[in-house]
């Protein structure tokens, strides 16, 4: 008889550490790795070409790491026809083979999984098998999701906010704090400041004064755009393994959306170290001004395009922090940017997370705004005559990638003024983006994208007309429409759809401190110009 195996350590697609926690104490002797590509993976959203290819070919690159480190492995390739369809149904046949020959393990490890579904899945399969299931918490995080339960533990909506949260951050880690350790700070980091030395820790001032240069960080290009010296970040060459992976969702999923053309993204773990440090080095010194600027076919600008590295597991948060922290320090990085930066990596992503599975899953659910309408088909191809949605939709299928403020504030804010149905808008998202897994993308997309949840994770919908998108590009030069136009043949839909849903939602948001100022000014439109409004809104609903 087969001896038994003590551990069978599952590995899923955003996993791809050597020193994940699921690896403490292997013992090349008595335990063996698990993985698979399952088709389940790219259809239970329509998962872009992009998407799926960046995940399967790093998974093919970690399986190699895997087998040079000697570590036995298990693994299941989409291209065998003996691949089960899902990861659940791929366990439970394994797990009944091993046991039918009598090497079936002791108990299954996993690192805790990115997604909500992937997790009850394999809990159920391992209780099928009577196995314990070994769940560890990921390192590759700053906190936990007990962590965050207790940051938000009685502060009420109003009190969980990012900004509490990621002052309180950079206390406990000590990140970007004024080494003289003193207690001086600025108005508006007294409660966050007073939260933490409150707990039995003395308050610490934050580098340069400040804990936020925000408002700092919110410049437009000129009219000649960011210039011809804009360094682009590195890109990879897809190599024999790559090559592969390509021709195989090129056959298999060739009728999703997306293109692979240009698909050079880091895949291993040297790779994304190579990228992290060009992005330090060529474009975080000027990512903070411009990081809510667009300039068509442009893509990358100052943007650091390590999300999918990170959120794969290539990188660990600690050393981005670190290597952004030691340049600011150092000189070579000002303040404004490597605290920008650094905000969207220690703040946002520890918040969402910390969200994601203190909610779930009933926040997947939420639609406070009762939005209804389906997402236009044109989301899937691009072929719109919005000049800012083609070029951001454009973007997003050739490259599986765009910037925050064009999720946020072009493709996200089209959807939100229209009223598009929330879970439709999920799961556009995390099916076109390379960094997308549900644990980032459901908390941003619902809660700050389409303020689905009533405003747990943002104070106010994040609404504005088309001359936002005007003074952030200048895509509106070109384009047939006119933001500055509510009503009429060539009004914006973004500025017809921001007043729409301002008429709209007027009662909901009467006493809101922070979105009353913007109702006022519905006070000059007169009932004429109400009506125009709302039958450009309809018709715009009705075309989509």
């Amino acid at each position: 008889m087969a001896e038994r195996l003590r551990h069978l350590v599952l590995v899923l697609g955003d996993q791809l550490d050597l020193d994940a926690a699921a690896f403490d104490g292997f013992d090349p002797a008595q335990d063996r790795v698990w993985m698979a590509e399952v088709a389940e993976e790219s259809t239970h959203v329509w998962s872009s070409q992009p998407r799926t290819a960046l995940f399967l070919a790093a998974m093919r690159h970690f399986a190699q790491a895997l087998q040079a480190a000697g570590r036995p492995l298990d693994y299941h390739r989409l291209d065998d026809p003996a691949t089960r369809p899902s990861l659940a149904t791929q366990l439970r046949a394994d797990l009944a083979a091993l046991r039918a020959a009598g090497s079936g393990p002791q108990a299954l490890v996993l690192t805790r999984p990115g997604d909500w579904r992937v997790l009850q899945a394999l809990r159920a399969a391992a209780a099928d098998a009577g196995l314990p299931l070994q769940l560890r918490e990921d390192r590759h995080f700053f906190t936990t999701p007990q962590d965050f339960d207790a940051h938000a533990r009685g502060r009420g909506a109003a009190g969980l906010r990012l900004e509490f949260f990621y002052r309180a951050q950079r206390q406990r880690f000590g990140v970007l704090m004024d080494d003289r350790g003193d207690d001086r700070r600025d108005d508006a980091g007294d409660r966050a400041a007073d939260d933490v030395a409150g707990g039995g820790q003395a308050a610490r001032a934050p580098l340069g004064g400040r804990w936020n240069f925000d408002a700092e960080n919110r410049a437009a290009f000129g009219p000649d755009g960011p210039g011809f010296d804009l360094p682009q970040p590195p890109r990879f060459a897809p190599d024999a393994t790559t090559r592969a992976v390509l021709a195989l969702v090129r056959a298999r999923f060739g009728q999703h959306p997306g293109r692979l053309d240009h698909f050079a993204w880091p895949l291993t773990r040297a790779q994304a170290l190579q990228a992290l440090d060009a992005f330090v080095r060529e474009r975080l010194p000027l990512f903070g001004p411009y990081q809510d600027a667009i300039w068509p076919g442009e893509p990358w600008l100052y943007h650091a395009q390590l999300s999918a590295a990170l959120n794969l597991k290539l990188l660990r948060p600690q050393e981005v922090v670190a290597a952004a922290e030691a340049a600011v320090r150092g000189g070579r990085v000002p303040l404004a940017s490597g605290e920008g930066f650094i905000r969207q990596v220690l703040g946002w992503r520890e918040y969402v997370r910390g969200l994601y599975w203190t909610r779930m899953p009933g926040y997947a659910t939420l639609n406070a705004l009762d939005a209804r309408q389906p997402l236009p088909a044109w989301y899937w191809t691009g072929e719109t005559d919005a000049a800012c949605l083609r070029d951001a939709l454009g973007q997003t299928l050739a490259h599986g990638y765009a910037h925050h403020i064009q999720r946020l504030m072009v493709t996200g804010l089209y959807a939100l003024l229209l009223g598009v149905a929330p879970a439709q808008v999920h799961a556009w998202y995390l099916a076109v983006y390379v960094d997308a897994v549900e644990w980032v993308e459901l908390p941003n997309t619902l809660g700050m994208g389409q303020y689905a949840d009533g405003g747990l994770m943002a104070s106010k919908p994040y609404i504005a007309s088309g001359q936002y998108i005007h003074r952030q590009s200048p895509l509106c030069r070109g384009c047939r429409y006119r933001p500055d136009e509510r009503s009429g043949p060539r009004a914006c839909p973004f500025t017809t759809l921001y007043w729409d849903f301002l008429l709209r939602h007027a009662a909901r948001f009467a006493r809101h401190p922070r979105l009353a100022p913007q109702l006022r000014h519905l006070d000059r439109l007169d009932a004429a110009e109400r009506t125009r409004i709302r039958a450009r809104a309809d018709a715009w609903r009705a075309a989509d």
